[in-house]
């Protein structure tokens, strides 16, 4: 059973809850970092080592925009964060960037385009000999080789 590790701030409390029941619903087992941190980074980067460290399969962030959980979660090494707004970037989240987490905006998004674009996302896989592979080593090359230059 693959698991799925949750984190909202509180302005996203009522969305994380439809999503993890949305993940349980389709057999995921759910890991909640809570909703009650004003401070979206914090939870953020919890949920990012937590997936990072292979704990989880992947994460869930969300906040109001979806863009700070984003920010922070990518400071984490391992962690690749992907803002999701539109199926198309839930689609290219997966299978041109191996996001190992989805961010979604609790005010942009209403519940029920967030719970399609989430089972999007959650029903792709990265292919690592398509020709986005290249690409994706590189961002990791630049993650552990953080002064080197194109």
């Amino acid at each position: 059973m693959k698991t799925i590790a949750f984190g909202c701030d509180p302005n996203a409390e009522e969305l994380k809850g439809l999503m993890m029941e949305r993940c349980r619903s389709l057999g995921y087992q759910v890991v909640d970092f809570g909703s009650s941190d004003a401070i979206y980074a914090n939870t953020a980067v919890k949920v990012a080592h937590y997936v990072a460290d292979g704990k989880a399969d992947k994460g869930v962030l969300i906040c109001g925009t979806g863009i700070g959980v984003s920010i922070s979660a990518n400071k984490v090494k391992g962690a690749y964060a992907a803002l999701i707004s539109d199926v198309y970037s839930a689609q290219r989240a997966a299978l041109s960037n191996d996001a190992n987490i989805a961010c979604f905006g609790a005010f942009t998004l209403g519940p029920k385009l967030a719970l399609s674009l989430l089972e999007t996302w959650l029903g792709l896989e990265f292919d690592p000999s398509s020709a986005s592979a290249p690409k994706v080593d590189r961002i990791k090359y630049y993650e552990l080789h953080p002064d080197a230059t194109a």
